[in-house]
């Protein structure tokens, strides 16, 4: 009794709250059934308050859009009616309280359609959300849209060339991370409506940089829907979520995930997603934002940038190399054309109703090995030949299956047909194979596009004048307007900023990486903190904000690795603590590290004897131990391989074509009494440094053999010295054993199979050839 009239007051003060507000539409209320009097009886009193009519078989509640955020009386219905089989209670446009009793075959039409006038859209240089901005612009020439990028990796400007020339257009260089930014946007734009899309989306990038996607992701929206409380006038926001978040779906499952299942997601990216959500809702129950959810399936189609599936397939098979399937194959995913997504989202927004979630997902299942294989077929391709099987990620879900059918009620449905798509999709990106540019770190079986704070700045065909003006955030009369909340710069030119911070100043290898990037007009600065101490390394960061990083420091041993046999503390506080502490850092901060490690961590045995040509390969286990030297770099390659932002360059008895240099391989044995003679597998500098720096550009990672092919004994190269260099030069051989009286710990001797970095760059010559080509013509002096 007590509850009932508790209701009762609630109900009486929220229908004086209706009449100040002087509602200007009528309510139109289903009638419960007799059994539901307690129902009955409020919504009575409130039609005897209001201008309302009783429908006799079900129907909705409709109210004005000013009130949907005062509407006590709305939110005491909601809740009388809500759980009440076998009626359904749910919010929904402008106000609209839809009661559905099952016989009933809708509410009346025309309630829910929604007119925007000012369209915010998040992320549109990106894949999906261009293809939306391009068809509202195309479609609907009395909404202005306005974009709002920060034109990170996987966008470009190109990506709305179609919008481009459009008066309905606006775009803006900025991150949704800005509140200033945003709020500006909401108020000088007249921001009536948001489609959220900009986030950080490639679930292997979540595996390495989880942090970058918590910022994007969660940190991002809540910006948003902050801006929209404080503004206040936000009458629509559309946030796009993943199918992710749902996580795995059952092999057998029938029936796809509906938008009231459980979100159980299973990776750093879907959780970022999820929590998302969390806040998307919150702000819709805690203040009344008329927000609106989407879970989608995969999408497929032009303008994808190649590290998804799809354009990866196919810029590979263009390109005649293999297809990387992680695991088996077996994985089941959905895929969507662009355009169909594009026009869900399109119905979304102009039916969509407020506080629900949509599915936009197809039934047509597909696994990852039939992906490939179509993808055969249509490039004349052996998928026995052309597919390669790789390591699996951390955890990848087996299905995603959604039920659509709450969108297909709403007047949508799949157009495009797997195969036509498909062909689309292909064609265009065989008509437009450099709109990504180097795309060469994407199209790895793992790849890890670097996620710089502020983006890449890639910026395609966009302003070549524009400036950033923190203080008056013009925006150009051309609708490209260029917008960012900082310090004033400007923008000469149209490919990515690097600038590389290097260790190892004073050492061989960093001194020649530091005149390499000063011929190639590459930014770069010296790190100034030791490797040991963290706060320094983070200043140097901090500071210096690099895009990449290199490790070439460490303690070699002067005069040469005998010295670490008695200064093992000093060995193990720079080759792995400093080392790891460095990796450590840079994965925090989301920074490639380009690490100059070792070969000389294995020696010949019966499965790779001398003179064989078998080598070592990448993922071999280290066998020698001979020196302290080679302990901690085999000790503290195994322990960076759980860091995947890390490049390991195996580097081996460099040669360089400065003979003068007491560090170079040459000069050190043309100064010896005596050498052994033993091939082994070299690095010569001048050929493999500057590919090291490619290697930075393309994001790689993982293990590398840094050598040249082949191998080349100490007697072979003092024949070519001989020959090229001092006809006079005599020296004398002796034994390994020989050679153990007179050093304290024993070399390293191996062969290394380089055909990882041969088939990556096939360009590389062998070690002979690289000898002659780099070192000893250059040195002529006969």
């Amino acid at each position: 009794m007590a509850t009932k009239l508790f209701a009762y007051l609630f109900l009486l003060l929220s229908v004086a709250a209706l009449r100040a507000v002087q509602a200007e539409k009528t309510w139109c209320v289903a009638k419960p059934s007799s059994s539901q009097s307690e129902l009955l009886e409020n919504l009575n009193f409130a039609c005897s308050q209001v201008d309302c009519r009783i429908l006799e078989k079900g129907g909705a509640c409709y109210l004005p859009d000013n009130l949907i955020n005062h509407a006590s009386m709305a939110m005491n219905i909601y809740y009388q009616c809500k759980g009440r089989n076998p009626w359904n209670c749910h919010f929904g446009n402008s106000g609209l309280i839809t009661l559905t009793d099952p016989s009933y075959g809708g509410c009346p039409s025309g309630m829910a359609n929604y007119t925007p006038k000012n369209i915010l859209i998040t992320g549109a240089a990106g894949f999906i959300a261009s293809h939306v901005a391009n068809r509202l612009i195309r479609n609907y020439p009395d909404y202005k849209i306005v974009v709002l990028d920060k034109l990170d990796y996987c966008s470009s400007l190109k990506n709305l060339n179609p919008s481009r020339s459009s008066p309905n257009f606006k775009f803006v260089k900025g991150d949704i991370g800005s509140a200033d930014l945003v709020n500006y946007l909401l108020i000088t734009e007249s921001i009536d409506t948001i489609m959220h899309f900009a986030a950080q989306t490639h679930v292997d990038n979540s595996f390495g940089n989880s942090f970058e996607f918590t910022k994007n992701n969660i940190y991002g929206t809540h910006v948003l829907l902050e801006a929209c409380k404080v503004t206040g006038q936000i009458r629509r926001f559309i946030h796009v979520s993943t199918d992710e978040v749902y996580g795995e779906t059952e092999e057998d499952a029938v029936v796809g995930n509906h938008e009231a299942s459980q979100l159980l997601p299973t990776n750093p990216y879907s959780a970022t997603k999820a929590g998302a959500e969390m806040l998307v809702m919150a702000y819709g129950r805690s203040y009344g934002l008329p927000v609106i959810t989407t879970r989608g399936n995969n999408v497929y189609g032009p303008n994808q940038f190649p590290e998804k599936l799809i354009p990866k397939f196919i810029l590979l098979a263009m390109r005649g190399k293999p297809l990387p399937i992680h695991g088996d194959g077996s994985n089941v995913r959905s895929y969507l054309y662009c355009e169909d997504v594009a026009e869900a989202f399109e119905v979304i927004l102009h039916k969509g109703e407020v506080g629900h979630v949509y599915n936009i997902g197809t039934k047509r299942e597909r696994r990852v090995i039939d992906v490939a294989k179509d993808m055969c077929k249509l490039f004349n391709m052996d998928p026995d030949s052309s597919i390669e099987f790789v390591e699996n990620r951390p955890f990848n879900d087996q299905r995603y299956f959604l039920d659509d059918e709450k969108l297909k009620s709403l007047g949508w449905s799949e157009r495009t047909v797997w195969e036509e798509g498909l062909k689309k999709t292909i064609e265009w990106y065989t008509s437009n194979p450099n709109w990504w540019g180097d795309v060469s770190g994407a199209l790895l079986p793992h790849p890890r596009m670097l996620m710089m704070p502020g983006g890449a700045d890639r910026l395609v065909d966009g302003p070549e004048n524009a400036e950033f003006d923190s203080a008056n955030l013009a925006i150009n009369t051309a609708q490209i307007g260029v917008q960012v909340p900082s310090s004033k710069t400007s923008i000469s030119s149209k490919k990515p900023t690097l600038k590389f911070l290097i260790y190892g100043k004073t050492g061989w290898i960093g001194g020649l990486l530091g005149n390499l990037c000063e011929k190639q007009q590459i930014q770069y600065e010296y790190g100034k903190g030791r490797l040991e101490d963290r706060s320094q390394l983070l200043a140097d960061i901090q500071t210096i904000k690099p895009t990449h990083v290199f490790n070439a420091a460490g303690v070699t041993g002067r005069p040469n690795v005998d010295w670490c046999e008695s200064h093992k503390t000093e060995t193990i506080r720079t080759n792995v603590l400093g080392t790891l502490n460095l990796a450590d850092v840079c994965r925090e901060r989301g920074l490639l590290m380009i690490n100059f490690a070792t070969g000389c961590i294995f020696e010949y045995d019966a499965k790779h004897p001398e003179g064989s040509g078998i080598g070592f390969k990448e993922e071999d286990t280290p066998n020698f131990i001979g020196s302290f030297y080679s302990k901690t770099k085999a000790m503290v390659e195994e322990l960076l391989k759980e860091y995947d932002n890390v490049c390991t360059l195996r580097v081996r008895m460099p040669i360089s074509s400065d003979l003068n240099n007491p560090r170079n391989f040459i000069t050190k044995i043309a100064r010896y009494d005596k050498v052994v003679n033993i091939p082994n597998s070299m690095t010569i500098l001048d050929e493999l440094l500057p590919i090291s720096i490619e290697m930075a550009k393309r994001n790689l990672r993982g293990i590398w053999n840094f050598t040249n092919p082949g191998v080349v004994s100490h007697n072979e190269i003092l024949e070519i010295y001989k020959k090229y260099i001092n006809p006079e030069f005599k020296w004398v051989n002796f034994t390994l054993e020989e050679q153990a009286k007179v050093i304290v710990a024993p070399r390293s001797n191996n062969e290394l199979d380089a055909s990882k970095l041969k088939n990556e760059f096939p360009e590389l010559l062998s070690i002979k050839e690289s000898l002659i080509k780099y070192v000893f013509k250059p040195n002529k002096k006969h």
